[in-house]
């Protein structure tokens, strides 16, 4: 396998999300690579794609700056950037693609539905439609330690 030198992270406000960047960072740092980290807004279907959504946006600005401060606090810079669509998952695979790049590094959460764990909409879209490689940072599922710890 090689490893990934352009790589886009998807985030949301979530340590998954974050922790996601470090290991993209990680990864694209000694092959001097480029790290993409972008926030989808989803815009509900009922507004104009183009919707003034100011709060929704001041969050994302928010969390790309914190992804930008976890990406500088390892010496690295990376590239954010703020997105509107009426589907996360279909708004990161088109955006791999037009970046061209190599990997797709998300973090998810541990969720159970009705007693069984669930990857998550957006997550199962990209895995189903990505072009290239799709590395998942999952949480430990609740009341376990992780190696960190």
């Amino acid at each position: 396998m090689v490893t990934p030198q352009t790589i886009l992270v998807p985030i949301t406000n979530s340590p998954e999300s974050f922790e996601a960047v470090g290991i993209a960072v990680t990864l694209a740092k000694p092959r001097k690579g480029r790290v993409y980290v972008v926030h989808v807004i989803e815009v509900n279907r009922s507004l104009p794609l183009n919707a003034e959504l100011e709060s929704e946006a001041r969050r994302g600005e928010q969390l790309i700056r914190r992804a930008e401060e976890v990406a500088s606090e390892l010496g690295f810079q990376v590239y954010g950037q703020l997105l509107q669509a009426r589907e996360a998952g279909q708004a990161i695979v088109d955006e791999a693609r037009d970046r061209e790049v190599e990997a797709i590094v998300m973090g998810i959460g541990y969720k159970t539905l009705i007693g069984s764990f669930q990857v998550g909409r957006t997550a199962d879209y990209v895995l189903k439609n990505a072009s290239c490689q799709v590395w998942v940072v999952r949480q430990p599922m609740a009341g376990t330690k992780s190696h960190s710890e």
